[in-house]
């Protein structure tokens, strides 16, 4: 389980869980959890590009997250989040339909896309993960106490000096980063459960935002780590473990929640 090619695989995780953990704090706080959704499932046109194109899959993946940052917040200026998050995913999956319909050869990177290979991570892929997750965590840690204060408060933000249409191109891009680094290898699907089940139950644990923002990364880490070992041992997908033991941390929280009756 500790060897050969799992070497990799538990350390790509661990890069990822911490990296998905902290966004995810903000995730939870700004209720942006369908645009969590919808960048890293917005993203796949791109790969699909770059193997039309003959480039890297993820420089692909970079390219149409930030279009996604900028296609998001533009579409923010006329609508509701919610509304120009859903047209953003619209435009995306067509473009993503186009692409996969010019290639027979594509269907089994976008399997990998939705649910990841974390158990067939390369060395050339950990370096990426590597460089990708250490700017998002250094991004997340500068922009912490701005983010946390517009999260809470944009009023207090705006006074303080903050621009909260600043911040949320800021966070969004923070976001797409990290959907960047960790779509190739643990998929859509995962990366989303690991953004938004560990914050959720960490959130509900405490109203203390350093705290909860530890134990967002703690649950993160213990949910790929139960994942792995758990795939491992039964031969089930990753996929599957990550997202029934986010939804049991979730769970977890809410009856430590009701037990206390708060």
């Amino acid at each position: 389980m500790f060897t050969g090619f799992m070497t990799n695989t538990w350390i790509v995780a661990t890069l990822v869980a911490i990296a998905a953990g902290m966004v995810g704090f903000f995730v939870v706080l700004r209720r942006a959890a369908f645009a969590a959704h919808v960048l890293p499932l917005g993203a796949f046109p791109g790969a699909a590009a770059a193997s039309l194109l003959g480039v890297s899959e993820l420089a692909g993946i970079v390219v149409f997250s930030g279009l996604g940052v900028l296609g998001i917040s533009q579409l923010q200026r006329w609508d509701r989040r919610e509304v120009a998050t859903a047209l953003w995913l619209a435009v995306a999956l067509a473009l993503g339909t186009l692409f996969l319909s010019m290639t027979s050869e594509y269907a089994q990177g976008v399997y990998a896309l939705l649910f990841g290979e974390v158990l067939g991570v390369s060395s050339r892929d950990l370096g990426a993960v590597a460089v990708l997750s250490a700017i998002t965590i250094a991004m997340t840690a500068l922009l912490f106490r701005p983010l946390l204060l517009d999260s809470l408060s944009p009023e207090l933000a705006e006074a303080a000096g903050a621009a909260s249409r600043s911040l949320e191109l800021a966070f969004l891009a923070v976001l797409a980063l990290a959907t960047a680094m960790a779509l190739p290898v643990v998929g859509a699907l995962m990366v989303f459960s690991l953004m938004v089940g560990p914050a959720s139950a960490a959130r509900l644990l405490t109203d203390r935002p350093r705290l909860a923002l530890a134990l967002t990364i703690m649950l993160s880490l213990a949910t790929v780590w139960g994942s792995i070992a758990l795939s491992y041992l039964s031969d089930w997908p990753v996929g599957f473990f990550v997202g029934a033991l986010a939804g049991l941390a979730y769970a977890a929280g809410r009856l430590g929640v009701a037990r206390q009756g708060r």
